[in-house]
């Protein structure tokens, strides 16, 4: 390839995304749940500690030398943007400490998967998904990569419908909890967008698609699945 750096941008940004939604989960495994639920979320877990190895391997044998899971997080950090960081570092991790410290908070919990499932697994995750293994798929790269990268989406699809189901029942036993959704999507739709604008010097044509086509297909999926959670987009 003449130009790496979007493709870099996006492998980096998959590896901090993925550390940070395996190490800021717990909390929602220990909330206040059904034993059908807390079983659920407790295979969830597994799976996203296999997803960081995953991501973690591919930097071993392919990106770099061999290092500890927290040196190739540190090196792809200087990747990724300040939206990003945002979502990831401060928001996210915000919500997972305010769970932690009070499992039975309804709203906190439903603010947790609010961020966790609805906006970086549905959102950020299934359109990174869609434009990077098009494009590698396409031009014949990375095989291995997408093979393991779309057994991980097929993982993400499960943690989703977990989510829509979660909210749309929270939604549903206390209209305040849409309030709360529909608070924490405001807050966090700006850096949303943001992040899924290419970085300063990269050119998004490289995956073959325009920011306003990653928009749009990331607004798309959104716009469903609010509708099933009912609370629709153009209610926030």
């Amino acid at each position: 390839m003449e130009d790496r750096s979007l493709v870099s941008f996006v492998l980096a940004s998959l590896m901090v995304a993925e550390e940070r939604i395996t190490t800021q989960f717990s909390g929602l495994v220990g909330a206040d749940g059904s034993e059908e639920e807390v079983t659920f979320l407790a295979t969830q877990q597994v799976d996203e500690a296999r997803h960081m190895q995953f991501y973690a391997r591919f930097q071993d044998e392919v990106i770099s030398e061999r290092a500890l899971i927290a040196a190739h997080v540190q090196r792809a950090r200087e990747q990724v943007s300040p939206a990003f960081r945002t979502i990831f570092d401060d928001r996210l991790v915000a919500a997972h400490e305010r769970l932690l410290a009070s499992p039975g908070d309804v709203p906190a919990k439903v603010a947790f998967v609010t961020i966790y499932h609805l906006i970086l697994e549905a959102t950020l995750g299934l359109t990174t998904f869609e434009f990077s293994t098009r494009f590698l798929e396409g031009e014949g790269l990375l095989p291995g990569f997408v093979a393991g990268y779309t057994k991980i989406h097929h993982d993400e699809h499960r943690h989703i419908g977990y989510g829509i189901w979660f909210l749309r029942q929270a939604v549903a036993l206390d209209t305040a909890m849409g309030d709360v959704v529909r608070e924490t999507l405001r807050e966090l739709l700006p850096a949303v967008a943001e992040s899924l604008t290419p970085p300063a010097g990269a050119d998004a044509s490289v995956l073959g698609a325009s920011a306003d086509e990653l928009r749009a297909f990331a607004l798309d999926g959104l716009t469903r699945r609010l509708n099933v959670v009912g609370v629709p987009l153009d209610s926030l």
